[in-house]
């Protein structure tokens, strides 16, 4: 967020948790980018403040999070002082989070992949209506498609990224039996280790697809220690996680740090691991 919209949504977070009878001296932003996570203290409080036309995308974070701790997923947790809900306030979406002081050692790869086993378990018992992965890969190249949504991404380029994210879409969602709910972007910075352990947040991305899907935003190391991983479907969906960051890297929209350098640095990364396991 820019800094005068930061400003609001800052004031925002700090406001709801104040009218939830929340003591809020002072608030330290976590991250920003088109949405934001604002530490609030000394309440301990993680509030997440998003611009109200991402409304639905924080209520479906919301019910996804109290369905998963009911079964007793290693999640991020509702504040449990605040009514579960989000909050709309000049304009932004807050829901307010427990905060979990972070742990300064690394996750080890077996606990990552313990943390997605029993999160993939704790998926499976619960009922969702969420979108098929594939359904992100099409909002991915519908921005590719249009020039006036990526009007900066050279023909060549959105040929290759338009082709790529189509064959790799049908090659991963043809055929796949086993099939289910999924975390969606359970890379290294949405694994906190804290004292209860590893714990997945940004839970809005919650989709249907195969495991390997998840896996594949991890270490590489880490579906070693994951029975029953398909390596060579861990591969192609490597490379389409890669496909759709480089696809929303050229959007018009876009609000990632430095997305010059990344916008390079994706369809490198692409390139690269297509040629480790080829694009079909």
């Amino acid at each position: 967020m820019q800094p005068l919209e930061l400003r609001r949504a800052v004031e925002a977070g700090r406001a709801t948790a104040s009218d939830a009878g929340l003591r809020v001296d002072d608030v330290v932003v976590i991250h920003n980018s088109d949405r934001v996570a604002l530490r609030l203290v000394p309440c301990d409080v993680l509030a997440r403040v998003a611009p109200a036309g991402h409304l639905a995308d924080s209520e479906f974070e919301v019910a996804v999070a109290r369905r998963l701790a009911a079964v007793g997923a290693p999640v991020a947790e509702l504040d449990p002082r605040v009514e579960p809900r989000v909050f709309l306030r000049d304009a932004f979406a807050v829901s307010l989070w427990t905060y979990y002081e972070p742990v300064a050692s690394e996750i080890t790869p077996s606990a990552y992949a313990d943390a997605f086993l029993r999160h993939h378990a704790a998926l499976r018992r619960i009922d969702l209506d969420a979108p098929r992965f594939t359904d992100r890969v099409a909002a991915a190249l519908a921005e590719v498609n249009d020039p006036e949504r990526s009007p900066e991404l050279p023909a060549s380029e959105r040929e290759f990224l338009r082709s790529t994210l189509g064959g790799l879409s049908a090659a991963i969602g043809a055929g796949h039996a086993g099939d289910q709910l999924l975390h969606g972007e359970p890379h290294p910075g949405n694994l906190l280790n804290t004292r209860r352990g590893p714990l997945f947040v940004d839970l809005a991305t919650c989709c249907g697809g195969p495991v390997e899907f998840d896996l594949a935003h991890a270490p590489e190391e880490v579906a070693q220690h994951y029975a029953g991983a398909d390596h060579g479907l861990i591969a192609q969906c490597r490379a389409l996680n890669w496909a759709m960051f480089s696809a929303w890297r050229w959007r018009r929209t876009d609000q990632m740090p430095d997305r010059a350098h990344w916008r390079v640095a994706g369809l490198n990364h692409l390139r690269e691991t297509l040629d480790r396991c080829g694009p079909g």
